[in-house]
């Protein structure tokens, strides 16, 4: 034994130095036990709640998908409505071709034939900005269905009139039944495919208007010389019925005001034919609905909204360039067959089928810009360390779109400048046709691919109003175009087609610092915009309230 132990055995008294080591000993000892059991539960607290969080994650549901379709169903409807599309520019350029018969036979002047192109492509501009916004409110169907019928009377009409004021009301009635299909087209495409892959996509939509005016002259001329003009009426009568009828069958309603991302069925009466035979079948089957995808559209239509697009800072600078580009391009469309005429001496077939290689050049946007905008998408969103997910939309306020969209389109604005500065030259100095039809396929692959950029630009920066947004590009593109078209006869008479190549060329590249002023300035005027609504909205919302008003 110890000699303390011995001391305490035999009561002895210790020391009381050693008494109060051996306290404070006993209360480190007692002290160390303590932390140690509360570490102990710290680590199990934490073990608990590490593992609560992990199954309040795993019984998350997972995100809905943006749309429900596949990528065979997607691409197949924007293909229908991109044929649908089709009339609007082969309405107006299958026309071309018979204005000296209709002059003729009407017994009227060239000037006032004219004035029915001219009539033609304001009323294009003006008609989308009702029917777009309608169909941002009510869905796609509702106008695809007020198109078909007004489109199919004036064409009826068309082909059985025999004065000039009925040909003037008819084709401005025909313009305003066909031209919101091309705000439609782009408006389907958005439904249904997300910013990371619109631009593969918004060239499917695009395939049926650049179809249009390669192919218009070309149908326009034969028609012309083997049937006569009235023909050409009952050729877009037949045609757009069997496109409405395809697209009444089977196009569902796309609109994510409706059926949010496709899996709220829309009302009976807009229904295609074949989701009406699947519903019967499915009618005693429950099926998971997805409220949350559906965007509230406003209370009523407003046909001015797409003037709002232009009161935008970023909005006005993309739908000027916008529209100064189509201008530009429509005056190389419109003057083609009579500079072929007078230049070549070509007959309206041969011209026709000159047409050929920029429709051709405007097709294969789909494998050039289309998949450039896709793939800087991707690049973009990876630096950013964004997982771009599968048939899921992506956060638009952590990408800088305006630079992911222009960072593709200003290298072909500035190539569409020098091809059309070659076109010019080529055809003025009467070189090889081969020359000038190259020329003309590549003004086609650039041109298309510049201005489809600026066009996803303006959807994705009004996502809640596609075929308004559209709509208003479509006003200024087509009130542009009307003027270019107006303009471009005089132009060249004046200056020659060289150096009216080398004018439009040169106006697209004096614009194009816009563009960098918006890749730069656009983010920060876009969130002023939706700081300034939630303020409105958040104003009004409050006078409501203390006008003791719900809505």
């Amino acid at each position: 034994m110890t000699d303390d132990d011995k001391m305490v055995v035999s009561g002895a008294p210790r020391d009381q130095s050693q008494v109060k080591d051996t306290d404070e000993n006993l209360s480190a000892t007692k002290s160390t036990k303590n932390d140690e059991v509360l570490e102990s539960k710290g680590s199990i607290h934490d073990h608990t709640n590490g593992d609560v969080e992990s199954a309040e994650q795993a019984n998350q549901p997972p995100e809905p998908p943006y749309s429900v379709y596949t990528h065979r169903e997607k691409a197949s409807m924007i293909l229908l409505v991109s044929f649908t599309a089709i009339i609007s520019p082969l309405s107006g350029a299958i026309y071309l071709p018979v204005l000296p018969s209709l002059a003729r036979d009407l017994n009227v002047s060239q000037s006032l034939i004219n004035l029915t192109v001219t009539t033609y492509l304001i009323l294009q501009g003006v008609a989308p900005s009702f029917i777009g916004n309608l169909s941002d409110v009510y869905g796609r169907r509702p106008a695809y269905m007020i198109c078909c019928i007004v489109y199919l009377a004036a064409n009826i009409g068309l082909a059985v009139q025999n004065s000039y004021a009925a040909l003037l009301t008819l084709r401005c009635l025909q313009s305003c039944g066909s031209s919101a299909t091309i705000a439609l087209a782009s408006a389907v495409a958005s439904d249904l495919a997300t910013r990371a892959e619109r631009g593969k996509y918004l060239g499917y939509a695009a395939m049926g208007v650049t179809l249009g005016p390669a192919l218009g002259p070309v149908i326009g001329g034969l028609i012309d010389q083997y049937l006569g003009w009235r023909w050409i009426f009952w050729f877009l009568t037949i045609l757009s019925a069997a496109l409405f009828f395809i697209l009444f069958i089977f196009l569902p309603e796309t609109g994510r005001n409706v059926v949010g991302n496709g899996s709220i069925p829309s009302p009976w009466w807009n229904m295609s034919l074949l989701a009406y035979a699947k519903q019967r079948r499915r009618r005693h089957q429950v099926e998971e609905v997805d409220l949350e995808s559906v965007k509230l559209p406003r209370k009523r239509p407003n046909p001015f909204a797409s003037l709002k697009v232009l009161g935008e800072r970023e909005g006005c600078i993309t739908l000027l360039c916008s529209s100064l580009m189509y201008g530009g391009y429509y005056m190389l469309l419109t003057t083609l067959s009579s500079e072929l005429s007078s230049r070549f001496g070509f007959s309206s077939v041969i011209i026709g089928l000159c047409y050929l290689p920029i429709g051709i050049g405007s097709l294969s946007y789909r494998h050039t810009g289309g998949y450039l905008m896709d793939w800087n998408f991707r690049r973009h969103a990876k630096a950013a360390g964004i997982v771009i997910s599968h048939n899921r939309q992506q956060d638009m306020n952590t990408l800088p779109i305006e630079k992911i969209r222009l960072q593709v389109s200003l290298p072909f604005v500035y190539l569409s400048s020098a091809l059309v500065i070659a076109y010019g030259w080529a055809m003025e100095s009467k070189s090889s046709l081969a020359g000038i039809e190259i020329s003309l396929f590549f003004c086609g692959v650039f041109f298309t691919a510049s201005l489809n950029g600026l066009n996803t630009l303006i959807i994705d920066t009004h996502i809640n109003m596609p075929a308004t947004a559209i709509a208003a590009n479509n006003l200024c593109r087509c009130l542009v175009g009307a003027g270019a078209a107006a303009i471009s006869a005089p132009l060249i008479n004046r200056l020659g087609l060289g150096w009216a190549g080398v004018l439009v060329a040169g106006i697209w590249i004096g614009l194009s610092p816009l563009l960098w002023l918006i890749m730069a300035k656009g983010p920060g005027w876009r969130q002023a915009e939706k700081e300034k609504g939630e303020a409105t909205q958040a104003k009004k919302g409050t006078q409501d309230a203390g006008n003791g008003t719900f809505k």
